[in-house]
């Protein structure tokens, strides 16, 4: 029997076989890796071969499992399918497999050792007459564990779909039904969305009806109920890759290997095919200036890079929105000098636990994207190969951000999801991560961050006061009054009503083509505010506000607003295309403070109204009443109005719709130790007790707008958690009160990383990297689809002179940027 350093540690291991689970900690891919992966039979996570030595010295580990996958030809004439056969199915059962081997022409062999360290012994596995019976069962758990992602979050995956039982010998009834192109509406009722073909006899029908108003009336089932047809697929969903089939008799999504011919049965050709941005309608074929042809530059023949920077990101169902964002970030060199500059000290000084720690995935990920380990082109001998057999397909390994999607996510309900997500929200979500990780004085996202002055002025007295606050992005609204085709949008209208009713294909699309001179004018116009409150009436009065820069950033983030709500409160997109400059110019937007005449406010705070009974919650009974007309829940609708801090039933419905899946959604409103403030005067965080802690959604809500963790909390305590009223005290409070020894028990409570972040900012104020107004573009993030819940975002970057796409995985220099349909853009300072 083999002696085993560090023996009986590995026995006490063993014991908990239902918690094994594999999880590659410091490299992206042991597939493309010659080394393999080490999976410590202590913590198991696994490392990569340039890793584990770090590891062993770290932690005095010694005994590893050695992973390792091997790609080989296959002999003429074997078998083969359309996936390629594995010689040992127990190895590795749960690892992604590389796409771009998936071909008849190879197949894996998977080998799998037992390693002791520092010698680097090795016995082979499985050696069942050898090993200690503990021991084997140890290892025989390893190799065939399941993902840890599945197990921490299996709703998140998609259940592997089984061929239908029906799709072999499905009868269709040749009734010379011909579906059309476009124009489709169910045929018992008048929607026009969530439409499903019936693949027996041709029938269009609605579906089921959803929580958020859209889909149908169920006529599809009563159909299936009344004749029996089983099978029918999802209008909008049909592509050249497949279509989305639902098996009514088997009460479950399906596959069907013979959709093609079942589809053209009916006259459609699965090649000339297009999906839908949300898979809900397609009443209309997208024609050739539809926006998701145009942003992926759609027909092209766009040439694959590889290389350092030029590597792609996985798509895990939705997280388009994620990888777009990160593209952007790990462009930018002081994230590049941060993160993959300080690799061996920041993996050095990894905690034991790696998956958790932000820095080290933050540099996990951006090593991946950045080394070009995982971006090499194809051998010549492959490319000739390929042309032979006409069938030449350009390789994107590229890497899987899940374990940085796992953490990043984690305790945020909205990310932590598996549906799209907007790019905007996730970019702070990240920079708030990022301010309260950075280690030391190093702190990258400085080079966003910039001071807004905000100058209020009282309409009826004259008088103003000047506030300052933090932020990341610069936000402009769509000036759709100053679009310069009007003529044509109002004609196009017309069109595509006649044919929507006329059940033809749609015009060409015409979009509103907005000049960026009249989004940078609404920006810098002053607006209303509502519910000012003048300090100098002591009353509430009329006032308008106006924003300008303080500071300018060292990056500039600009964000189109684009994404507004319908009549039916269903989040919508605005179409339009904006010429956004190259070059940008806003020095005159620079704010220059209290000019001579103009005569402050008082510093007077406003007066707290308290209600009778403290813990009953301030709630605008009209925006719930108004989302419960929709169909929600009444106390769902209540707990969302309260929870976006009464801001009205537009803010209240996006909160509906991320909590919806929550089992206590329904639930009335519960406020534990909502404790009361009897007076101004017990605002200060020290007169509060620690029960009365505000939620975590209003102050991520405060913290998101720049302002401080700490001042969020206080305001909010001191305002009986009325968002509205904490945004009112935090600038009629500029100068932030000492904080008392109950305020210090409350920070130590708070994440160390937290502390540090209020530390630094001190007296000073927020650091920020001042400088010249004038920025030329390197990049920008396009959403194509109707929403911010579905479709799919982009990334193109501008890198060594030249544009480029980052689409998921595949990373190709493009031909036509769309610089006017982007949705978040990225300048930098041009040096003066």
């Amino acid at each position: 029997m083999f002696a085993i350093p560090n023996f009986l540690s590995l026995l006490m291991s063993s014991v908990p076989f239902r918690f094994f689970c594999i999880v590659t900690v410091l490299c992206n891919s042991f597939q493309n890796s010659e080394g393999g992966l080490y999976v410590c039979m202590n913590t198991f996570l696994g490392f990569g071969r340039e890793h584990v030595e770090r590891h062993y010295r770290k932690t005095g580990q010694c005994v590893y499992v050695h992973l390792k996958r091997h790609v080989i030809e296959k002999v003429p004439g074997a078998s083969g399918g359309a996936l390629p056969k594995r010689r040992n199915v127990k190895l590795f059962l749960d690892l992604e497999t590389n796409g771009d081997l998936n071909n008849d022409d190879f197949e894996y062999e998977d080998e799998a050792k037992l390693v002791i360290f520092p010698d680097h012994y090795e016995i082979p596995l499985p050696n069942i007459e050898e090993l200690p019976a503990l021991v084997t069962i140890a290892c025989d758990a390893v190799l065939s564990s399941k993902s840890p992602y599945r197990k921490q979050d299996p709703d998140s995956w998609e259940e592997e779909l089984q061929v239908s039982k029906h799709a072999k010998t499905l009868v269709q009834i040749d009734n010379g039904v011909r579906i059309p192109p476009s124009g489709w509406k169910c045929s018992k009722c008048d929607l026009r969305e969530n439409l499903w073909l019936n693949l027996t006899d041709g029938s269009v029908l609605c579906g089921k009806w959803f929580f958020d108003g859209s889909g149908g009336n169920g006529h599809a089932l009563e159909y299936y109920k009344e004749m029996g047809y089983p099978l029918a697929v999802k209008l909008g969903t049909i592509t050249p890759d497949g279509a989305d089939v639902y098996s009514f008799d088997e009460e479950e999504a399906v596959l069907d290997p013979h959709i093609a011919k079942h589809l053209a049965h009916f006259g459609i050709d699965m090649l000339q095919m297009h999906a839908t941005e949300n898979g809900l309608r397609d009443n209309d074929i997208k024609p050739r200036v539809s926006e998701w042809e145009v942003i992926q530059e759609s027909g092209a023949k766009l040439k694959p890079m590889y290389g350092p920077g030029y590597t792609g990101m996985k798509n895990l169902g939705n997280s388009c929105y994620l990888s777009a964002v990160m593209q952007a970030i790990f462009s930018i060199p002081e994230f590049q000098r941060a993160y993959v500059g300080n690799l061996p000290r920041i993996y050095d000084y990894s905690p034991l636990d790696p998956t958790q720690d932000f820095n080290t995935q933050m540099t996990k990920l951006g090593h991946g994207l950045l080394s070009g380990q995982y971006s090499k082109p194809p051998m010549k001998s492959e490319l000739i190969e390929q042309v032979m057999k006409e069938e030449h397909k350009p390789q994107h390994n590229g890497i899987s951000p899940r374990m940085f999607k796992a953490l990043v996510s984690k305790g945020h309900l909205e990310f932590a999801s598996n549906r799209q997500q907007d790019a905007q929200e996730f970019f702070l979500h990240l920079i708030n991560l990022v301010e309260r990780n950075h280690i030391g004085s190093e702190n990258p996202s400085d080079v966003f961050r910039f001071l807004v002055e905000e100058r209020t002025q009282c309409c009826q007295s004259r008088k103003v006061r000047y506030t300052e606050r933090v932020d990341y992005l610069m936000q402009l609204p769509v000036a759709m009054e100053a679009a310069t085709n009007k003529d044509e949008l109002i004609a196009y209208e017309l069109k595509r009503r006649e044919a929507e009713a006329a059940r033809r294909p749609p015009p060409e699309l015409i979009r509103a083509k907005i000049p960026f001179s009249a989004c940078l004018q609404a920006f810098s116009e002053p607006e209303n505010v509502d519910d000012f409150w003048s300090s100098a009436l002591q009353a509430k009065s009329a006032g308008v506000k106006t924003s300008r820069f303080a500071s300018f950033p060292e990056y500039l983030v600009v964000q189109i607003k684009k994404f507004t709500f319908g009549l039916d409160w269903i989040p919508q997109k605005l179409d339009v295309s904006v010429d956004m400059p190259d070059l940008l110019d806003i020095n005159h937007l620079r704010a220059k403070g209290l000019q001579l005449g103009e005569e402050e406010l008082p510093d007077i705070a406003p007066p707290i109204i308290i209600p009778d009974d403290p813990r009953a919650p301030d709630i605008d009974e009209s925006s719930a009443m108004q989302l419960a007309e929709m169909g929600f829940p009444l106390e769902a609708c209540r707990k969302a109005v309260y929870y976006t801090g009464n801001m009205g039933a537009e803010v209240a419905f996006n909160w509906i719709i991320a909590h919806m899946e929550e089992p206590d959604f329904a639930e009335p409103l519960a406020i534990p130790g909502c404790g009361g403030v009897t007076s101004a005067g017990a605002a200060g965080l020290g007169a509060i007790g620690l029960d009365n802690q505000p939620p975590e959604e209003m102050v991520a809500l405060l913290t998101s707008m720049g302002f401080q963790r700490n001042v969020a909390i206080q305001a909010l305590r001191a305002t009986n958690n009325n968002l509205e009223h904490a945004l009112d005290w935090i600038f009629s409070h500029p100068e932030p009160e000492e904080e008392s020894e109950s305020a210090s028990d409350v920070m130590d409570m708070e994440n160390n990383a937290n502390a540090n972040i209020l530390a630094e900012a001190g007296s000073e104020g927020p650091r920020v990297k001042d400088g010249s107004g004038r920025y030329e573009l390197f990049g920008f993030i396009s959403h194509m689809g109707t929403s911010t819940m579905s479709g799919h975002y982009v990334c193109h970057l501008k890198k060594e002179g030249r544009w480029v796409i980052y689409n998921d995985l595949k990373v190709c220099a493009s031909e036509r940027p769309p610089k006017d349909l982007g949705y978040i853009y990225f300048y930098h300072r041009i040096p003066s």
